[in-house]
C-alpha cells in the first residue's frame, strides 16, 4: 500500500467519524482531496476536504477542518497535524517512521515500487498495430514508447498486463500490398511488375523481394495463387522486420493478433448478427450502417459496403468484442494515432451496442511529433537522407534518448524532438544527468567496497539535514506515483519524477561528503551509504520502467 493510499484510509476513517459525530450519514464523497504540498511549512500532504463539503454540513471550514482533523486515527507515521485558514488539514510525517519506510526501499531492493493497486486485473494494451507495410518511422515512436512504459508501469502496479499488436493482415490495403510485393519480385526476376498505382512505391519492397527470390524461383511463376504466395512470404518479412524494429527500442509484445482470424473463426460475421438482431444495422444505398448517432456519434457509419466488403470499422468492431468476450479482459487501453480521433465514439457506441460497458474501453491518442536539428524542423518524408524510419532515429539518438523524450509530454500535447538535445553529454540532457545520477551511486558504492566499509548496520535517523531528507522524502513517493500513473493512464510524469530525484541526489552529494575519513562520523558514512544505496534502487527502477538502461560508469 502507498503512502497515499494509507493517509487517505485514515482520512476516510476521520471523516466517517466525523460524520457520524454530526448525525450526517447521507453526505457522502469518495474523494478526500489528498495531496502533495509544495511547501515543507504546509506539511508532507494536506487536504481541502473541509473547504469542499462545508456547505452540505452548513459549518465553518475551519470548524469542520477541527473536528475531522480530531477524528484522525493515531498513526505512527504522523507526527504533527494542523488546520490552516482558509480550511485546510495539513499533515507532517514523523521522521522516525520516514527512516523505518526507507528501511523498507533498501530491503526491498529490485522490487521497491511493485504494489498491489491493480489486484491482479486482467489488462490489455494495443499499441503501434501499424499496417504491415513497410518500415516503422518516426511517426509511431510516440506510440510505442508511450505503450510500454505504461504496460511497465500498470504490471508494477499489480496489474495483469498483455501488450498487443493488430496486424492488419486483411482488407482492400493488403490486397495492394501484396500486388506491390509481387510486381517488385517479377523485377527482381527481370521480368515485367507493373506496381499498382494506389500501391506501396518505397524502395524497402526491392529488399524484400530480393529476399523472397532466394526461396521462390521464378520458374515456379505458373503456381496457382502466386501473388498470394509471394505477398504472404512478403508479409512474414514486414512483420519480422518491424518486431526487429521495436526490439531496438527495448519492445517485445505479449500477442502478435491477427484481423485475418477475425474472419476465420466467424466472429466477424457473428458481431454483425449480434448488431443486427438488436437492430442497430440498417441499410442504405446498398450498404450495412452501424447506428453510430443512437450512441452520442455525429453520423452513422458503414460495416458492410455495397460491394459486400468489410470496412476496417466492422473488423474493428469485432476484435474488440474478441478482447472483451473471448479473452475476458476487465479493462483494454487503445493506443491511437491522432488522426484516429474522430472514431472514438463510434467504437465506444458499438461497444455499448453489444452489451460491453464503453467505459472498460479507454482510447488515448497521440499528437504528432515534429523533428529539431541545428534549430531547424526536418520534414518527415521518403526523399534520400531525410531522417524517415525508427532505426534511423535510434542510429542518431540511442533507444534512451528516444524513449525518455517521447514519454516526457502528455501524449494529447503537441511535441518537438531536439535531436541536438539528446544527443549531449552534459547536464543540459535529462538523459545524460539522470544515467550520471546512476552512475555516480554505483561508483560511490564500489569507492565503499573497495575501501572494505561494512555499512550492514546503519541508523537512518542520523540522516538529518535538510538535503538528506529531501532525498529520502523523494525516494518515498515512488510507489504512489506508480499507483497514479496506472490509474489515470499518465506515463509521462515518471521522467520528470525521475529527473527531480537526480537533480535533489546530485545536490545531496555536492552538499553531504558520503564517505568521511574521520572516525566519528563512522555511523553518519554508513547511514549514508545506505542512503546512496536507496537511490540507486530508485533510479534503476525508474529507468527501468522507462524502458532505459541505468549505467553504472560513464
Amino acid at each position: 500500500m502507498s503512502i497515499h493510499t494509507e493517509i487517505e484510509n485514515l482520512l476516510k476513517t476521520a471523516l466517517q467519524s466525523t460524520l457520524n459525530d454530526l448525525g450526517s450519514e447521507s453526505v457522502y464523497t469518495d474523494n478526500v482531496f489528498l495531496e502533495r504540498t509544495q511547501e515543507q511549512s504546509h506539511g508532507d500532504f494536506a487536504t481541502s476536504l473541509p473547504l469542499k463539503i462545508c456547505k452540505q454540513l452548513k459549518m465553518a471550514p475551519m470548524e469542520l477542518g477541527t473536528l475531522i482533523s480530531s477524528n484522525i486515527p493515531k498513526s505512527s507515521m504522523l507526527s504533527k497535524i494542523e488546520v490552516a485558514k482558509p480550511g485546510f488539514i495539513n499533515l507532517f510525517f514523523n521522521y522516525e517512521w520516514i527512516c523505518k519506510e526507507l528501511n523498507h526501499v533498501i530491503n526491498s531492493g529490485e522490487q521497491y515500487g511493485k504494489t498491489n493497486f491493480g489486484k491482479n486485473k486482467k489488462v490489455q494494451i494495443e499499441f503501434v498495430s501499424v499496417n504491415p507495410t513497410g518500415p516503422l518511422h518516426v511517426g509511431h515512436v510516440r506510440g510505442a514508447v508511450f505503450g510500454s512504459t505504461l504496460a511497465n508501469i500498470m504490471k508494477a502496479a499489480g496489474f495483469d498486463v498483455q501488450k498487443e499488436y493488430y496486424v492488419n493482415d486483411a482488407g482492400n490495403q493488403m490486397s495492394k500490398f501484396f500486388e506491390s510485393v509481387y510486381a517488385r519480385w517479377l523485377q527482381i526476376n527481370n521480368q515485367e511488375g507493373n506496381l499498382p498505382e494506389d500501391g506501396y512505391h518505397g524502395e524497402y519492397l526491392i529488399d524484400t523481394a530480393k529476399t523472397i527470390s532466394k526461396s521462390i524461383s521464378y520458374n515456379q511463376h505458373s503456381k496457382e495463387n502466386i501473388v498470394e504466395i509471394i505477398g504472404n512470404e512478403g508479409l512474414k518479412i514486414t512483420i519480422e522486420t518491424i518486431k526487429n524494429e521495436l526490439d531496438s527500442l527495448g519492445i517485445k509484445f505479449d500477442n502478435w493478433f491477427s484481423e485475418k482470424s477475425l474472419y476465420e473463426n466467424g466472429q466477424y460475421k457473428k458481431i454483425l448478427a449480434i448488431l443486427d438482431q438488436k437492430g442497430h444495422l440498417i441499410l442504405k444505398d446498398g450498404a450495412k450502417w452501424f447506428t453510430s448517432t443512437e450512441f452520442d456519434d455525429n453520423r452513422d457509419n458503414v460495416v458492410v459496403r455495397s460491394s459486400g466488403t468489410a470496412t476496417y470499422f466492422a473488423t474493428d468492431i469485432a476484435y474488440h468484442y474478441n478482447k472483451f468476450k473471448e479473452r475476458k479482459f476487465a479493462f483494454v487501453i487503445d493506443i491511437w494515432g491522432a488522426d484516429h480521433q474522430g472514431h472514438i465514439k463510434r467504437m465506444k457506441g458499438a461497444m455499448q451496442a453489444l452489451g460491453i460497458n464503453p467505459d472498460k474501453l479507454n482510447i488515448i491518442t497521440t499528437q504528432m511529433v515534429s523533428i529539431k536539428s541545428q534549430n531547424q524542423l526536418i520534414k518527415l518524408s521518403t526523399r534520400k537522407n531525410q531522417l524517415v524510419t525508427l532505426n534511423e532515429l535510434i542510429d542518431l539518438v540511442g533507444k534512451d534518448a528516444c524513449r525518455y523524450f517521447f514519454i516526457s509530454r502528455s501524449p494529447e500535447s503537441q511535441m518537438e524532438f531536439d535531436m541536438d538535445l539528446a544527443t549531449k553529454s552534459s547536464s543540459e540532457n535529462p538523459v545524460y544527468y539522470i544515467q550520471y545520477a546512476h552512475a555516480r551511486t554505483s561508483n560511490i558504492l564500489r569507492t565503499a567496497d573497495k575501501q572494505n566499509l561494512d555499512y550492514s548496520t546503519y541508523n537512518l535517523t542520523l540522516l538529518n539535514s535538510e538535503s538528506e531528507i529531501s532525498l529520502v522524502k523523494k525516494i518515498l513517493m515512488l510507489p504512489e506515483l506508480i499507483d497514479a500513473m496506472a490509474k489515470y493512464q499518465q506515463p509521462h510524469h515518471l521522467p520528470h519524477y525521475t529527473l527531480e530525484l537526480a537533480n535533489i541526489f546530485h545536490r545531496f552529494y555536492e552538499k553531504c561528503r558520503v564517505i568521511s575519513n574521520d572516525t566519528k562520523e563512522k555511523d553518519l558514512t554508513k547511514a549514508r551509504l545506505q542512503l546512496v544505496n536507496a537511490t540507486k534502487i530508485t533510479l534503476k527502477r525508474c529507468l527501468e520502467l522507462m524502458g532505459m538502461s541505468a549505467p553504472d560508469q560513464m
